[in-house]
C-alpha cells in the first residue's frame, strides 16, 4: 500500500478516536438540516467550510461543477443524490456552493469559446461538461466586455449557481417548501473578506443583492455578487 492510502488511514484513526461518540443518535437513521452540494475540488473541504463536525447535519453530495442535473430517460431531472435528502429525510435547506477558479467551469467556458476540446477527454469528463455547457452558454453571450479569462470564469461560476438554483426551483420532485441558496466559496481573494470565507448570491432566486440585503438582514455581510445580468 502506497504512503498516501497509509497516512490517509492514519488520519482516520485519529477521527476515529476523536468522533466515537457523535454516532449515537444517528446510528440508526439521519434527518440532515441541509443539503449541499458541492464542488469536488480538494480545495473546497466540503463540510469544513461550514464548521460541521456533527454526524447527521449535513446531506453532502460532490460533482464537478456542482451540478443538480443529471440526465435520465425522461430527460434532465434532479440529481438522485441530491434529491433523497430532500424526499425521505426531511430536509428542507438545499444549498448550492460554487467556488472561485472552479476547473470545471473553466473547462466549459474553454469549450464554448474554442480554447478546449471536450472530445480529446474521457467519456466520463466529456459527459460532465455537455451537462453544464447547454446551461451556461447563454451566460457566455451575457459576460461584460474586456474581462480577462479568470474574471469570466468567476462570473461564470455565479452563473453556474444561479442554474442549478433554478433547476431545484423548477422541479416538481422538489417540495415546494425546501428553502434553496446558493453561494459561492472564496479562496482566491475575489470578493474581499477573509480567504475561506462563503458568499451568498441567491436566495430562493432571487439575485439582487440590495434585495437580499433588505430581506436577510441577519447575514446582510455575506451577500455578495461579482455581477448581475
Amino acid at each position: 500500500m502506497n504512503r498516501t492510502a497509509v497516512d490517509l488511514l492514519a488520519d482516520n484513526a485519529g477521527h476515529a478516536r476523536a468522533f466515537a461518540g457523535r454516532f449515537d443518535e444517528v446510528q440508526d437513521g439521519q434527518q440532515p438540516e441541509a443539503v449541499t452540494v458541492c464542488c469536488s475540488d480538494s480545495r473546497v473541504l466540503q463540510d469544513h467550510v461550514f464548521g460541521n463536525d456533527t454526524p447527521g447535519r449535513l446531506f453532502t453530495c460532490g460533482n464537478i461543477g456542482n451540478r443538480v442535473v443529471q440526465r435520465t430517460d425522461a430527460g434532465e431531472a434532479v440529481s438522485g443524490d441530491v434529491l433523497y435528502p430532500l424526499a425521505h429525510a426531511g430536509t428542507r435547506t438545499a444549498v448550492v456552493v460554487g467556488h472561485t477558479g472552479c476547473g470545471a467551469v473553466t473547462a466549459m467556458y474553454g469549450a464554448l469559446t474554442g480554447d478546449f476540446d471536450a472530445d480529446d477527454e474521457p467519456a466520463g469528463i466529456r459527459h460532465c461538461v455537455d451537462l453544464l455547457a447547454p446551461h451556461l452558454e447563454p451566460g457566455v453571450d451575457r459576460l461584460p466586455d474586456g474581462l480577462d479569462d479568470a474574471e469570466a470564469v468567476n462570473r461564470l461560476v455565479e452563473y453556474n449557481v444561479d442554474r442549478q438554483v433554478d433547476h431545484l426551483l423548477g422541479s416538481d420532485d422538489v417540495p415546494e417548501e425546501t428553502d434553496v441558496i446558493g453561494v459561492v466559496y472564496d479562496f482566491q481573494d475575489v470578493y474581499g473578506g477573509e480567504r475561506g470565507e462563503i458568499h451568498v448570491i441567491n436566495v430562493d432566486g432571487e439575485r439582487d443583492p440590495e434585495t437580499l440585503r433588505a430581506e436577510h438582514g441577519a447575514v446582510a455581510d455575506r451577500i455578495r455578487r461579482l455581477w448581475t445580468y
